[in-house]
């Protein structure tokens, strides 16, 4: 592939191409301004083979999906069909008269980003970290994790009677209280079956657990609730 060139096609109906048609302060014609694209040109360029297969799709319209599929927070099909439907994502990834096709298929972003490999989607990266300048460095800083596995728990009944009986069994351990009966290993069974509680013909069984681990947190928060204040007095 040899380095992109200005694209002379025929002016739009209007006599004028398509970025004279948009809104020239919109924000993302003025980041487009500021990216360096021929930059990403120079560096990837050398990935292609001229002469050999189908011509490729220029090199800052492939950046410029990856960019827009990362600023939208959209998957490979998404942003691909967004270009075709709207004229500011052509006009940013340098189109200079609207097209009504689609760029390329969801499937040409997987191999663009395989080509480029990890340091070219790393030099996008930074790029786009340089383009905040001294907000980059703020100590407060949004991070994308689109595809990064979450650790987000929700409070569920169950969740909720488990830490409060593990809550009072710490508590009276630390007071040196002798309890009855700390269900440890009980907890431990319906903790299992709690699992269950989406199935159809098990969700009576988690039902039931949850009841017996409100239970259980009762019996344990009455006792302390009758040893911990005598300790206290006898203190």
């Amino acid at each position: 592939m040899l380095k992109a060139t200005e694209q002379h096609q025929q002016t739009s109906f209007f006599g004028s191409d398509l970025i004279d048609q948009l809104d020239p302060k919109d924000p993302l014609l003025l980041l487009s301004n500021a990216i360096p694209w021929q930059e990403f040109e120079k560096d990837f360029i050398g990935e292609y083979t001229q002469g050999i297969g189908r011509p490729s799709i220029p090199i800052r319209v492939m950046v410029g999906l990856l960019i827009l599929k990362q600023l939208e927070n959209l998957s490979d099909e998404r942003v691909v069909l967004a270009w075709k439907q709207n004229p500011y994502y052509q006009a940013f990834c340098g189109i200079k008269n609207f097209h009504n096709q689609l760029p390329c298929h969801a499937t040409e972003l997987v191999h663009f980003r395989k080509r480029i490999g990890a340091k070219g989607v790393e030099k996008i990266f930074v790029m786009s970290v340089k383009l905040h300048d001294k907000k980059a460095e703020e100590s407060i800083v949004n991070v994308d994790t689109t595809v990064q596995e979450k650790a987000i728990t929700y409070p569920t009944d169950g969740k909720l009677a488990i830490k409060i009986i593990n809550r009072l069994n710490k508590l009276a351990k630390g007071n040196n209280i002798a309890q009855r009966r700390t269900f440890v290993k009980e907890v431990k069974s319906l903790r299992i079956n709690l699992r269950f509680f989406r199935h159809v013909k098990k969700r009576a069984k988690a039902v039931k657990a949850i009841k017996r681990l409100r239970t259980i947190a009762g019996v344990l928060l009455r006792e302390l609730e009758r040893k911990l204040p005598q300790l206290i007095a006898d203190k």
